[in-house]
Parts: structure tokens; C-alpha cells; sequence
């Protein structure tokens, strides 16, 4: 057999070869497609290739052309991907004819980055809406830009067996798409369309409907102002029609939920998606900005006037949570639907967010009427985040679809892994090893055995993401938390982290650059190390040295933990103890809870600015029990707007105890709250300002002998926009520099993190 001449050989006088590693979020983005067409962009050779959470990349090609690779590799990544370079050396070169997509390969250090869950970018919402596409209106559609990830994902490296869509083998168009790399869905491992994907049920009592029928028949029921149970990307959601009073108020009384404020999902419609939100809120640019980020939260926003909204949506509130569709099934049912959806979480009170169809079919038999179910599997929950605007800036309320696992920095790095707990509501966990650490969406509640076994396997799937293994579990000082007895039941070392130390270093550990703080760490309860419950606490110092300065002052709380959801003790406990007249012969325990508070019992010393604003809802409002926590501070709030302009206030005595600590009184405000000659507005506005004055006072007073560089605001009470907007404003025309959490809660949500740095800086 005759043989071909040799091609000439090509010179390699001016090729350079080069390795480069890339770490930070490339895993699920589209990063490794996004290299390849980079390199036969700028005609370099090589290879690409997932190594558990980097991405390795051997290159080579002419010197300019290398130059301009490297510079586009971080310039011009995919919107989702966060590349970081983590080193780049010349190597020597091989016998590399073209560029290709190399199989994953596992680490024996991973460097794992698990994305949290995509909104349904641009290009997947033409195809869904396009009649002549293949995956014209099916539900799932997604690509490499977007769809879901931390919900599915069951190990790294990021590939298809590793994810619940294992079960789903790809058809044969699919598989070409899956395999080309110019093509926009190469190795999207969510991958799917109607004939080997995903597909809808609806079930009604005994009737079972598929695919597109199903999703007709939901949209059926919500225009006969019933309920629809549906199954979205993290788990279900509560749906109904939010302009049926009717609707709205069977979907109260069945879910147990007389006042909590319910959130609403409005069409996308026009070029920023937020024509039909502009007729039933007042957007400015902040808001209109938060609402569409590729994260899709609910944003409290001001409701417009005199709406076709049910007006009980939020009770007592001028805001709303509003949010726009994230998913292609909830674009489906919008759109169909044409018009705004009541959807809240498919869960029992507390619990965290329902994943299972079967767990849905009987949990939330007695609220849904009907169930819309898929098949995709969900592997752990994920509710939706949540923010609101304060002082200027979108602030999370709560971790959840979408930001979570939020990844942060340590400023050095650990010892060893930790496992952060957090405190008892609104639980998150963290994970923390080297110099990162990684925060869990919102699990909720510790108060149920399914919260229990849904905080257990968050635990437990941090660690077996990241390939990392805590040896030490950080939890609240508070001995009877559900965390902290678990957290002994379990064969590890563990620390205990004082809850308001917790919240102080969680915001100091967002600008570490900062040495020294004046830090107000305000909310409802939070054991103390004097064995009392603080909470209205000025805290000097920094991470690992606070020191307690000041604080409100000190009352005994009749009931203990009962005075969360029935303010009124509150109220009485700051009238016993000042001697001051207040009765309410309408609370039939009103007796009994003060003879146990004369004999000290089941009345802890408690100085939390939490139960004081408890005291400032019931003595102004009436409001003396609760049906979720927070209610009265909020619809306080939300009163007092009413006298926005209202710039008078109550000047607080400061005085220092026998323990040197600096306290201010409430006394003071006893006669202001009681007087019904005064209008319950104006009251409420005044009490604010009080309480934001006294704040300042301190400020302005201490720095001569407790200098510090910038102050703090920190605890649920500053979710209170009013208050940490009127202490800003007045702190920052002073020069004073003022810090609220930008990246984790202020509120309890952001004790796991605070554990970690307030462990690390102890040590």
C-alpha cells in the first residue's frame, strides 16, 4: 500500500504553551463551552477540563493571541460564572492539533463552588414562547445560563449522572445538543424537552392529568378562585388568584395564616419585564433593580392605592412582597393565567418549604383543592429569598433560591472545618473550612421533626458537596436551643458562641478591614453571658473581644418565651415594673401572669429592644397576641408612616448600673404610649425616633472613651427601615461611618456565619 507524503512540519519557533487554572463559580455555567469557543476564536490548541470546581486548561498558539485568551477568559465569561485565576505558567509544548472538552477529573483538594438556582434566561424564555420551537411551552426548559442547580445536584463534579436528572435519559436530539460545544446547552446537565424530560401531573381527588393538559387544567382552577398546590424548582408553593378576596381568605384560614403577610407574583410583561408590577406598586429604580436580578427574590415594595389586590394580602402593612417568575413553569402559568398570583410556601407553619409530591399529597391535603406535581426530582429545599430597601441598599431578609449557598471570605484562615448552627427561628447553617465559608439557604424553624431532618441533611449535604468534613460544631450559647442539644448529641468537639456576639461579628465579618466597632445588636431574645435574655445590647470592640457598654433597661418578661407572639406581656411587664397604671380586662390570664411575675416566676430579666417594641404595638395598637413573629413591631412601622414627617421624640435618661454598664430607660415613654388624646400615628412615629435618638446619643457620647472607627447595626429590630434609616441619616451628617449586614441577614438568618468569625477571632 502506497503512504502519503508527511504534511510539512510546522514551525513551533514562536508557539508558547501555557496551563492555566481557574477557580471561583465555572462549574454549571457554561464555562468549559465558553473556553472552547474562546480557543477557536483566537486559533490556540489544547485541552479543557472540570477538576472537582476548578477548571484546567492547557493551552498553546502564538504569544498575542494567548495574551488576548487570557485576558477574555476573565473579561468575557458567561453572566453567571465568577472565574478567578488561580495560576498561570508556561509549559513546555506538546503535540496538540486542536482543542477539545476533556472528561471531568476529581481533585485530591477540591475546590468546590456549588451554584445556587438560575432564573430562565432570555434565550430559554424566547424558545418557550416560540410555536416553532422544540420546547415550545414545556415547562423545563433550560440551558447553561440557566435553570436549576443546588436543588439537583446529588454530588460534584457538576455531570448529569450526579444530579436527579440521572434518571432521564436524553433523546437523541437532546444528546446532540448535550455533546456539541457550540451549542448553547453543551453539558447543561439539567438538560430536557418534552420527549425525555420532565413532565407535568395534575391530580384532583381520583382525576390525573398530563403535560399540557395538566398545566390548562391548574390555570382552570385558579380562575375558579381556588387553591393549586404546585411543585416549583426548591419546592411547592400555595397559589391562587391574588385579586379574589374569597380565594385569599380560604387560603388563610386553611394554612392557619390570619395576618402573616402573603407574597405575590406578577406577569412579566414589557422590556424590563415589570409593566404589569408598575400598576400595583410604586417602583423606584432600587426596587425595580432587585426585582430583576438574576437572583429573583421577593422585594418588600409599597403598594400602590386602590388596586384590583386583595387589600388583606399584607394586614396593617404598606408594603407587599411582590416577585416576578423564575421558573418556566411559573412563566407558563402567569401567562396563561394573565394576572397576579398569590405564592406563598407550600410548608406547614415554621417548617421548611414541602419537595415531595407524596409529602405534599398529604400535608397539604386540607389547604391545596388541587396539586400540579412534576416528576423532576428535588433533592433538598430551597424557599425564595427575600430583601428589602434600607438605606439605600437591598438588604436579605432571608437566605433561599437563588443566593444560597452563599460563599464568603475569612479574613485568615481555620484551623479546622467547622459546622455553624446557628440560633432556634430562622435557622441557617454554614460550613466553614480554610478561608471560606458557605451559608445554607433558609431552613426555618427548629420546632418540628421535619425541620429537624431537614437541618440534619442541609448539614450533611454541605459537607458532602464540598468534599470537606467538619470536626467541630460552633452552636448558641443558649442551652435550650433544638441546635445546641443536638449539637451535644453528636460525637464532635463543639463551641458555643453568644447569640448578640454571633450577630456582632456576623456584620464585622462582612468588613474586616474595620479594627474597632460601636455595635448595636437589637431583637427579640438572645442568651447573655449573664444568664439574662438580651437584646437591646451596645456591644464595644471587635470579633472575638466585645464588650458589653450599655444596653436597655432591664424588666422581668412574664411568660418568657411566650411574650414573642403575645405582646401584651410585654406591656405589662414595663408597667409592673415602673408602677405605672395599665390594665386590660379583655386578657383573661392578665392576673395570673402578674402574680407569677410578683414571685419571679417564669419571668426572666430581659433588656430586648425586641419586647420593647412588642410593649410600643400593644399600648398603642391593641395588638396584644400574634400570629407570626414580628407582627407588631411591623404593622408599628407601618403606622407610624402614616407621620413620616413627624421629627419630635422622647429624650431617654442614660444611666450606669452596678455593673458599670451604661442603661437607657423606656420608663420615659410609658405616658406617650398610654395617651389616647394623642393619635396612635403620631405615637408610633414618636416612639421610633426615640429609640433611633437614644442610639445616636450613644454614639455621639462614647467615642472619647471607647473609640471606635464606624458603628454597626445589627439584630431583627433593624430590619425596622425607619429606625435604621433616621440613626444613619443622623450618624453619617455627624461624619460617624454606618454599617447593616449587606450580604447575610441582620436578623437570626445571619447567626451561622457570625458564629464562624466570632469562633475564629476567639481562639
Amino acid at each position: 500500500m502506497n503512504k502519503l507524503p508527511p504534511e510539512p512540519a510546522v514551525s513551533t519557533d514562536t508557539l508558547i504553551g501555557r496551563r492555566i487554572r481557574i477557580q471561583g463559580r465555572v462549574q454549571g455555567v457554561g464555562f468549559r463551552p465558553f473556553v472552547y469557543r474562546l480557543a477557536q476564536q483566537f486559533n490556540l490548541t489544547g485541552w479543557v477540563q472540570n477538576r472537582s470546581g476548578e477548571v484546567d486548561i492547557r493551552i498553546q498558539g502564538e504569544q498575542e493571541s494567548l495574551s488576548a485568551f487570557q485576558h477574555a477568559l476573565l473579561e468575557d465569561s458567561p453572566p453567571l460564572a465568577q472565574p478567578i485565576l488561580k495560576f498561570a505558567e508556561t509549559v513546555p509544548l506538546e503535540m496538540l492539533t486542536d482543542f477539545v472538552i476533556i472528561a471531568s477529573a476529581a481533585d485530591e483538594r477540591p475546590d468546590i463552588h456549588v451554584p445556587p438556582d438560575y432564573f430562565t434566561c432570555a434565550d430559554c424564555l424566547d424558545e418557550l414562547r416560540d410555536p416553532n420551537a422544540r420546547r415550545y411551552r414545556y415547562p423545563f426548559i433550560n440551558c447553561t445560563q440557566c435553570g436549576p442547580r443546588y436543588t439537583l445536584i446529588r454530588a460534584l463534579p457538576y455531570d448529569r449522572p450526579n444530579t436527579t436528572l440521572a434518571g432521564f435519559p436524553l433523546c437523541q436530539d437532546c444528546e446532540s445538543e448535550y455533546r456539541n460545544p457550540l451549542d448553547r446547552r453543551f453539558h447543561a446537565q439539567p438538560l430536557a424537552c418534552p420527549v425525555c424530560g420532565p413532565q407535568l401531573s395534575f391530580r384532583q381527588g381520583q382525576t390525573h392529568i398530563q403535560q399540557e393538559e395538566a398545566l390548562a387544567a391548574a390555570v382552570a382552577v385558579l380562575r375558579a378562585g381556588n387553591i393549586v398546590a404546585a411543585r416549583g424548582v426548591g419546592g411547592y408553593h400555595l397559589l391562587c388568584d391574588a385579586t379574589n378576596p374569597d380565594a385569599v381568605q380560604r387560603l388563610r384560614a386553611r394554612k392557619r395564616r390570619p395576618q402573616k403577610p402573603l407574597a405575590v407574583m406578577f406577569p412579566q410583561q414589557g422590556e424590563d419585564g415589570l409593566d404589569v408590577l408598575r400598576q400595583y406598586i410604586v417602583l423606584d429604580a432600587a426596587t425595580a433593580h432587585c426585582l430583576s436580578d438574576p437572583m429573583r427574590p421577593i422585594v418588600l415594595a409599597t403598594q400602590r392605592p386602590d388596586t384590583a389586590l386583595v387589600e388583606g394580602l399584607a394586614p396593617g402593612l404598606r408594603e407587599l412582597g411582590v416577585f416576578l417568575p423564575y421558573s418556566p413553569l411559573h412563566h407558563l402559568l402567569l401567562s396563561d393565567f394573565a394576572g397576579p398570583l398569590v405564592a406563598t410556601s407550600g410548608n406547614l407553619s415554621g417548617e421548611p418549604v414541602i419537595t415531595d409530591s407524596e409529602q405534599a399529597d398529604s400535608r397539604l391535603d386540607r389547604i391545596a383543592d388541587v396539586f400540579l406535581h412534576h416528576d423532576r426530582p428535588i433533592e433538598r429545599p430551597a424557599d425564595d429569598p427575600v430583601y428589602r430597601l434600607i438605606a439605600d441598599s437591598p438588604r436579605p431578609i432571608r437566605l433561599g433560591r437563588g443566593n444560597a449557598p452563599l460563599e464568603l471570605q475569612l479574613p485568615q484562615p481555620l484551623p479546622e472545618p467547622l459546622l455553624a448552627l446557628g440560633g432556634h427561628l430562622k435557622v441557617t447553617v454554614a460550613l466553614a473550612w480554610e478561608q471560606r465559608v458557605v451559608v445554607s439557604p433558609h431552613i426555618g424553624e427548629l420546632d418540628s421533626p421535619r425541620s429537624l431532618a431537614v437541618f440534619e441533611q442541609v448539614g450533611q449535604d454541605l459537607q458532602r458537596l464540598y468534599g470537606v468534613t467538619a470536626e467541630r460544631l460552633i452552636c448558641d450559647a443558649h442551652p435550650q436551643y433544638t441546635g445546641t442539644r443536638w449539637a451535644k448529641r453528636q460525637n464532635l468537639p463543639m463551641s458555643s458562641v453568644f447569640h448578640h456576639h454571633a450577630h456582632a461579628s456576623g456584620l464585622a465579618g462582612e468588613h474586616p478591614a474595620i479594627e474597632q466597632w460601636l455595635m448595636f445588636t437589637w431583637d427579640g431574645v438572645g442568651y447573655g453571658p449573664d444568664g439574662s435574655l438580651w437584646g437591646g445590647e451596645t456591644l464595644w470592640g471587635k470579633p472575638g473581644a466585645w464588650r458589653q457598654i450599655a444596653g436597655l433597661r432591664q424588666f422581668r418578661l412574664p411568660g418568657g418565651d411566650k411574650a414573642g407572639r403575645e405582646p401584651w406581656r410585654s406591656a405589662a411587664a414595663l408597667c409592673w415594673e415602673s408602677g405605672f397604671d395599665w390594665q386590660n380586662t379583655a386578657i383573661t390570664d392578665w392576673a395570673l401572669a402578674y402574680h407569677a411575675w410578683e414571685r419571679g416566676l417564669n419571668s426572666p430579666l430581659s433588656s430586648a429592644a425586641g419586647r420593647l417594641c412588642d410593649a410600643a404595638a400593644a399600648l398603642i395598637m391593641g395588638i396584644h397576641r400574634c400570629s407570626f413573629e414580628g407582627q407588631g413591631p411591623m404593622q408599628l412601622e407601618a403606622l407610624a408612616d402614616d407621620c413620616r414627617d413627624c421629627d419630635d421624640s422622647i429624650e431617654l435618661r442614660l444611666s450606669m448600673d452596678e455593673a458599670e454598664v451604661l442603661r437607657w430607660d423606656w420608663s420615659v415613654l410609658l405616658p406617650l404610649l398610654t395617651d389616647q388624646q394623642a393619635s396612635p400615628a403620631y405615637r408610633a412615629a414618636v416612639f421610633h425616633n426615640s429609640l433611633a435618638d437614644v442610639a445616636v446619643k450613644q454614639a455621639l457620647s462614647m467615642g472619647e472613651h471607647y473609640p471606635f472607627k464606624a458603628v454597626g447595626l445589627t439584630g431583627g429590630v433593624f430590619q425596622n427601615r425607619w429606625l435604621a434609616e433616621r440613626i444613619v441619616t443622623r450618624l453619617s451628617e455627624r461624619g460617624i461611618p454606618v454599617y447593616l449586614p449587606i450580604k447575610t441577614p441582620c436578623n437570626d438568618g445571619g447567626l451561622s456565619f457570625g458564629q464562624i468569625i466570632e469562633w475564629a477571632a476567639s481562639r
